[in-house]
């Protein structure tokens, strides 16, 4: 992880809880941490990086649906289904494209509420 952090531009925040977010009803996700230029997410199932995507930020953070490219995707762990089968768990890195000029402030203003709050709710995710 600390090579991701080399790359990035700006500083990205740590989102306490890593509230759930969607990735337009197509992937539910949870929020690790998010900056102005990107997210890290946590999800079952893979997202293949060079992949478009968008990104649905939960209802206390938005609502804020941003168009992003997977960078990069890996396992972190294993979750066991209801069924008793385990699945992967993976995070994603994403980078926000192609986002207007209004879309950039609002996600400012998000930030800017986010640093003494916290909390945990969904955002989705959305391929393609």
């Amino acid at each position: 992880m600390a090579a991701y952090e080399k790359q990035r531009q700006v500083p990205r925040l740590v989102i306490p809880g890593h509230p759930a977010a969607r990735a337009r009803a197509t992937l539910d996700v949870s929020l690790c941490d998010l900056s102005v230029k990107g997210a890290r997410i946590e999800h079952l199932g893979l997202l293949r990086p060079g992949s478009p995507c968008t990104l649905e930020l939960p209802p206390p953070f938005g609502p804020l649906v941003l168009a992003a490219d997977i960078v990069w995707s890996k396992v972190v762990g294993t979750e066991e289904e209801i069924n008793g089968q385990r699945r992967l768990r993976y995070q994603s890195g994403l980078v926000f494209s192609g986002i207007t000029a209004e879309q950039q402030a609002d996600l400012g203003k998000v930030l800017e509420r986010i640093i003494p709050a916290g909390g945990r709710d969904s955002a989705r995710l959305s391929l393609g």
